[in-house]
């Protein structure tokens, strides 16, 4: 009896034990089935880049000056004795400033037809073309042809003129050209990423105009030829330079004819004008963006007087900003140096153009009080325009 109650109690024991593990593994499987109650560790999202906004920049520095008129006085002054001209040394204290410029502009007034044609002096200029050499040495590359004095010695010098600058690859000429294909051809320029057009155009011809026919060979004002010109490249540059020879000779003050040219040129979105013509120096001024240079005066000449001998530097940075799509352009940083030109009145002429900073009272007799006075006219319309200062006196 004993031994069969063992045997029940093993066999039950048995059944639990089975019965025990079947749950267990039945619990397992169940679990096993169930998602995991452990937070999924999730794939990070790839997340687009987004475009960073760049902003690029560039810059451009630029410098005018104004007229060349080439007297006899001066080409003489220039001659060496095989009969060539050297005009460098003349220009031996601009030349470390105006080579530091991207941009070096000036005033051709007299024509370069060269010594094969006969130099000639007022009323009817013809200069030698080594006056060009002289400049280019000194680092002009914007030179502006479309003066009174153009038509002085007929086609034949305008072309010689233009046969001389088409030669020069460093140089941009504007105001005189071969055909009405070549006045017209869209003329854009590029530097440190500024594109750019210059023209050049003349309101005085001394009663001389182009043969009819043959207008291009001098660039007359007029409104509908000058929106033309700007029309065809306003869109597709950043800066549009205009030089206008205008105004009245030997006049400080601003003509109405110069005021309604400026504020035209303005509302067709030119961003400089550089004026010349008056042989002295007038006012500098913006309208709205764009900025006005009335009068540069002379830059070399054979005149005879103080105000005549004085000329301006201007210098401007030309800044372009890139971002959000947007392009904006400034001309910014406007400076001004006043130059003088000295000469000698026996002997040899020995010309040379100096800074007023470089000046002393043995070079110009009381300079300080001319340097005042023509200061007080440059920044008439400008207060705040910043005039280089003078140097000590040696």
């Amino acid at each position: 009896m004993t031994k069969v109650v063992k045997k029940r109690k093993v066999k039950k024991s048995i059944k639990i034990l089975l019965v025990f593990s079947a749950l267990l593994l039945g619990i397992g499987l169940y679990f096993q089935c169930q998602p995991s109650l452990e937070p999924k560790k999730e794939k990070p999202i790839q997340k687009k880049e987004e475009k960073k906004d760049t902003k690029k920049e560039y810059r451009a520095s630029m410098i005018m000056v104004g007229d060349a008129l080439i007297h006899n006085s001066v080409y003489n002054d220039a001659k060496l004795s095989d009969g060539s001209y050297d005009f460098k040394p003349m220009l031996e204290y601009i030349k470390p400033i105006t080579r530091s410029y991207d941009l070096a502009y000036y005033n051709q007034e007299t024509v370069l037809g060269g010594t094969e044609l006969g130099l000639s002096n007022y009323p009817r200029f013809n200069s030698p073309q080594e006056v060009g050499d002289a400049f280019i040495d000194s680092g002009f590359n914007l030179v502006s042809l479309a003066t009174n004095h153009t038509m002085d010695r007929g086609e034949e010098a305008v072309l010689r003129s233009l046969s001389y600058w088409n030669n020069q690859k460093s140089v941009k000429t504007a105001g005189c050209y071969t055909s009405f294909e070549d006045r017209d051809k869209e003329r854009i320029y590029e530097i440190n990423g500024i594109k750019y057009a210059f023209l050049s155009y003349t309101t005085w011809t001394n009663g001389l105009t182009p043969p009819a026919g043959k207008e291009y060979l001098d660039n007359i004002y007029s409104e509908e030829l000058v929106k033309n010109d700007v029309e065809r490249v306003r869109d597709q540059v950043d800066v549009v330079m205009v030089a206008m020879h205008w105004g009245i000779e030997y006049s400080h003050g601003i003509s109405s004819s110069q005021t309604e040219i400026a504020n035209y040129l303005s509302s067709l979105g030119v961003d400089i004008i550089i004026g010349a013509h008056p042989h002295v120096v007038e006012p500098i001024e913006y309208i709205g963006k764009t900025l006005v240079i009335y009068s540069l005066g002379n830059f070399i000449s054979g005149q005879d007087s103080v105000e005549k001998l004085t000329g301006l530097m201007v210098s401007v940075d030309i800044h372009k900003k890139e971002q959000k799509g947007q392009t904006t352009v400034a001309i910014e940083n406007p400076k001004a140096e006043l130059i003088y030109t000295k000469y000698n009145l026996r002997g040899k002429m020995d010309f040379k153009v100096y800074p007023y900073s470089q000046l002393n009272n043995t070079i110009l007799p009381n300079y300080r009080n001319y340097y005042e006075q023509f200061k007080a006219i440059v920044t008439e319309r400008y207060p705040d325009l910043p005039v280089v200062s003078l140097g000590d006196d040696a």
